[in-house]
């Protein structure tokens, strides 16, 4: 692969994604953006991956299974109080070479699955009024469910900057989240949940030592909080797990969603998984999500398939309604609500 393509994707990762949130890896992909070496070692990811999260990811992955190496000294998540960033280039790239087919080995198989509980802190206001609009129980139905931890959405309780608690206000999982715009009003508790089925071509095993320990290194070392709430929800998680299937989503969605009865709503909804969609299937997916709307309420929540704004479609009685909701951080710490008509064209 072009090296200019993958430096490229590295100075946008510590710009857009790390800046202000992780200066550590902001720090580490400007250095990685102009080292041949390891731009030469990140083209191992699998297509459609993102390169700098699946390097990040494999280094921290080792270390957080104790290979032992200096770099460790400047990981926040392994040292308290860690090392100054400016000195780990060096013994990142050193890491890397000296465990380089470890590495490979993990790029060939492995994929960035992040199970970001925080982005429920949008999901709940944007079902609510969702429910609101169609008065039916929600069937729930998550393409990219990765773990399945945001189809638990209506099991975590949430503040947003007031006292207020909204949610399940005794559940051990509290997001916390910030609004950008007011909020409109939403009820304290839930609507109905039915159903929550998760669909993805790899779906993590929970139980598994191995798979369990990728999803928590592809949380960024800074992030206690984000780690906290992960393994909160995990624990929920085990409980009462939800209905996850393996599979394409695209493909099992019609399918799935004419065995869930008609006096349901189903709501379809994905974060942060169509930008490693191909344009051709974004289009047939929403062909089949409107094909069912014209049949049965449909409700089809989603971000990253034309923007990175937060989109709410819903079909009543065959009626469409587009509305976008307003831009959101990657990792739930706040999101806009500011209602808008989308007149976007597909």
């Amino acid at each position: 692969m072009d090296q200019q393509v993958l430096s490229q994707s590295f100075k946008k990762f510590a710009e857009e994604e790390c800046k202000g949130t992780s200066e550590l890896y902001e720090f580490l992909s400007l250095q990685v953006a102009s080292d041949e070496q390891l731009l030469e070692l990140s083209a191992y990811v699998r297509e459609g991956q993102p390169r700098p999260n699946m390097l990040f990811g494999a280094v921290h992955h080792l270390l957080l299974q104790g290979l032992n190496h200096d770099l460790k000294y400047y990981y926040p998540s392994i040292t308290n109080p860690p090392k100054n960033k400016k000195d780990a280039f060096p013994l990142f790239k050193d890491f890397c070479l000296k465990n380089k087919e470890k590495i490979i080995e993990i790029l060939r198989s492995k994929l960035v699955q992040t199970n970001e509980v925080r982005r429920c802190a949008y999901l709940y206001p944007t079902f609510c009024y969702a429910y609101k609009q169609v008065n039916k129980p929600l069937a729930m139905i998550e393409i990219g469910t990765s773990a399945g931890l945001q189809l638990m959405w209506d099991q975590y309780s949430y503040s947003y900057g007031t006292d207020k608690i909204f949610g399940d206000v005794n559940s051990k999982v509290h997001i916390t989240s910030e609004v950008k715009g007011e909020l409109p009003e939403i009820p304290s508790s839930p609507p109905p949940v039915t159903n929550k089925i998760g669909l993805d071509i790899n779906i993590p095993n929970l139980n598994d030592d191995e798979e369990f320990s990728w999803l928590k290194s592809l949380i960024w070392p800074e992030h206690k909080g984000r780690l906290r709430l992960f393994d909160d929800a995990v624990e929920l998680f085990k409980k009462q797990p939800p209905n996850l299937i393996e599979g394409d989503g695209v493909s099992l969605i019609e399918g799935i969603a004419k065995k869930i009865p008609s006096d349901q709503a189903i709501c379809i909804f994905h974060t942060h998984v169509a930008n490693q969609i191909p344009k051709d299937v974004k289009l047939d997916l929403l062909n089949k999500i409107e094909g069912l709307g014209k049949e049965r309420d449909v409700i089809h929540v989603y971000n990253n398939i034309w923007d990175k704004a937060l989109h709410l479609d819903y079909w009543i009685d065959g009626k469409e309604t587009k509305l976008i909701i307003g831009d959101t951080d990657g990792h739930g710490r706040w999101f806009q609500w500011n209602l808008v008509d989308s007149l976007m064209s597909y």
